[in-house]
């Protein structure tokens, strides 16, 4: 499928079995004559690919059929995509709450270029569409954003043969959207960013080059928060104010240190903690030094949420205040407070980050011990980078 600009695409696939087809278990094209009738309520559709599987002993027909959408304003956004949303909020939390604040257009441009893509199918003529994915291509206050993947199947009913055609289509319609140093990174559940990068590479040739993050999707809910031990006095737990900023701003420049190639210059952290700030997304634990003097010593950062869902993100402590329960006990405390009007906290941890995961643990998020495997909603999220030297880096 190609067009010269971005916009609606159609892209069906039509899965078969029936008795017949040659010694590999396929039929040709020209055989299946009784798709002929229905195939005139598709003349829209810019392309069709025709897939039959024909195992010799079977004898019925079954129809897969899939479109591809693109969307280039959240109110193009159609209900079926957002009850996709509003039923997986953590899920699409990483694109959910950017969605309504563009539907509402909150700290959006006239000239910000941003659009969704929609994967949609249904098992036959007769049910409805559904919901398979939905990608991202959204700009942030500092740049654009990684593009993210959304996908209500659990992990595991996903493989290869669902995701590959599906994903395929997604990438066909992204290169018609953007220029393809647009895209710097991708940050999906694992095997759909896995999918998502091996496509790109074979159909532009930029080379996925780095893994930047591989992390648990966790949650806390009101049930499994668990209570505070005893730690240090600390002067307060309360959000930042605009006396905090230069504070702030040490710490988040901090943080993107360790979050290569995603860093940020003294001017830039700034421009983000007067942001987070002034939008009430900051939280900080404010400590006394022996002199007497305050100093902040973590940051929390609440910068996704939706009606149920909060998600916390840039979870940093100081390192002169390290080993003192100080991210243990501001992360509690804001989940806390967050609980109080929303069903669950979200937060993205690590794979190589045991110690934070022990934190969080003790907090109360779930599927991070090692006896408390295999949780339902706790899923492995991985962002591939591609070749530096052929795209523009985003910040996210």
């Amino acid at each position: 499928m190609s067009t010269s600009a971005c916009g609606n695409q159609h892209l069906f696939l039509v899965s078969c079995s029936c008795a017949g087809g040659d010694s590999t278990g396929r039929c040709h094209l020209t055989r299946p004559n009784f798709l002929s009738a229905w195939l005139e309520d598709f003349r829209t559709c810019q392309q069709l690919i025709a897939y039959f599987t024909l195992p010799q002993a079977a004898s019925h027909i079954s129809i897969m059929l899939y479109s591809i959408e693109t969307y280039s304003s959240a109110k193009d956004i159609p209900r079926l995509v957002w009850d996709a949303f509003c039923a997986h909020p953590d899920k699409s939390n990483i694109m959910y709450p950017h969605a309504m604040k563009a539907l509402n257009n909150v700290d959006q441009t006239a000239s910000s270029q941003q659009f969704w893509i929609a994967c949609f199918s249904r098992e036959s003529l007769e049910l409805p569409l559904s919901v398979d994915f939905v990608l991202s291509c959204t700009n942030g206050h500092l740049g654009t954003y990684p593009i993210f993947i959304f996908t209500p199947h659990a992990p595991h009913r996903l493989d290869l043969e669902f995701c590959t055609p599906r994903i395929n289509g997604l990438v066909n319609a992204l290169k018609d959207c953007v220029p393809q140093n647009r895209v710097f990174s991708v940050f999906a559940v694992d095997l759909v960013t896995e999918t998502f990068a091996n496509t790109w590479t074979l159909i532009t040739g930029i080379k996925r080059t780095h893994v930047y993050y591989h992390a648990k999707l966790t949650y806390c809910t009101m049930q499994s928060l668990k209570p505070e031990t005893g730690h240090p006095d600390t002067r307060g737990l309360r959000l930042a104010g605009s006396a905090d900023i230069s504070a702030a701003a040490t710490l988040c420049c901090m943080f993107a240190a360790s979050a290569k190639p995603f860093t940020l210059t003294e001017d830039q952290a700034t421009r983000e903690a007067t942001h987070l700030i002034r939008a009430g997304q900051l939280w900080v634990l404010e400590v006394v030094t022996p002199e007497g003097q305050s100093d902040i010593a973590s940051i929390v950062a609440v910068t996704r949420t939706t009606e149920t869902v909060a998600a916390i993100t840039k979870v940093f402590t100081n390192p002169n205040w390290r080993r003192q329960g100080c991210a243990e006990r501001l992360t509690r405390y804001v989940c806390q407070y967050l609980l109080r009007t929303k069903s669950k906290v979200i937060l993205y941890v690590a794979h190589n980050n045991p110690a934070a995961a022990k934190v969080y643990e003790h907090v109360g998020f779930v599927g991070l011990s090692n006896d408390d495997q295999g949780v339902q909603g706790v899923d492995s999220w991985l962002e591939f980078g591609f070749d530096p030297s052929k795209v523009t880096m985003g910040h996210w």
